[in-house]
């Protein structure tokens, strides 16, 4: 699904150059479930928004889905993304103006889905998101495990073949990062690729693979003991 080769990207600011990302080469199989360690400022987050088409790196190669993604336009990346790529944020980046329901049909509306056919869709994840009754309610009045709930509902709500998931649990407590963690393996089970960025070696148990990058480069990869 993907593979990436040699992967550069450096940060400019004023006379200040930051290496974010340093040679790194990785590859995810369809049906994955990697989670990538390292401390604040290692480059999981860049590494994320490069295979979420949301960046570029500076050098290297990058393919998905069998596409070299610097050959693409923007159009054809914005596209790719929309169609494949669902992602879910620490801070949730639910809109507040929106109710949960209105929330999770955005990303419909982003493709064009007709309105019977998008109630239809959105209905269905958010009763297997367990969260019909809170449908008409806005984030505010959420607890931050039931916005998490919804921001993996809209992640999900275009079935996407691939999940992004940049430190989902780390706003909330354990138990309801264990509830959201539980989401995302299930997914995982039915044939979701999920790439996770997190510190936590909790989150990080529930995967297959563990990537550790430090200085922006992979320093080590390895089978999940606790997965298999």
């Amino acid at each position: 699904m993907i593979v990436t080769k040699g992967l550069f990207k450096v940060f400019h600011s004023g006379d200040v150059d930051t290496i974010a990302l340093n040679d790194v080469s990785i590859e995810v199989e369809k049906g994955d479930f990697v989670a990538i360690m390292g401390p604040s400022g290692c480059g999981k987050t860049t590494l994320l928004n490069i295979l979420g088409l949301i960046d570029l790196a500076n050098n290297g190669e990058h393919y998905f889905l069998s596409h070299k993604v610097s050959e693409l336009s923007d159009k054809q990346k914005a596209r790719l993304r929309k169609e494949n790529i669902g992602f879910v944020f620490q801070n949730f980046n639910l809109i507040d103006e929106l109710t949960v329901h209105e929330n999770i049909e955005l990303p419909l509306i982003y493709l064009g889905w007709k309105k019977k056919d998008r109630k239809q869709q959105v209905d269905k994840i958010i009763e297997r998101m367990e969260i019909s009754h809170r449908k008409k309610l806005f984030p505010i009045q959420l607890s931050g495990g039931q916005q998490q709930r919804v921001a993996v509902a809209r992640a999900v709500v275009t079935n996407p073949s691939l999940i992004l998931a940049d430190e989902p649990t780390g706003n909330l407590d354990s138990m309801h990062g264990e509830e959201v963690m539980n989401l995302l393996n299930d997914l995982n089970k039915e044939g979701t690729t999920i790439i996770m960025a997190t510190h936590s070696q909790r989150d990080a148990s529930y995967s297959r693979r563990i990537i550790h990058l430090l200085d922006g480069q992979v320093i080590n990869e390895n089978l999940n003991k606790h997965f298999y």
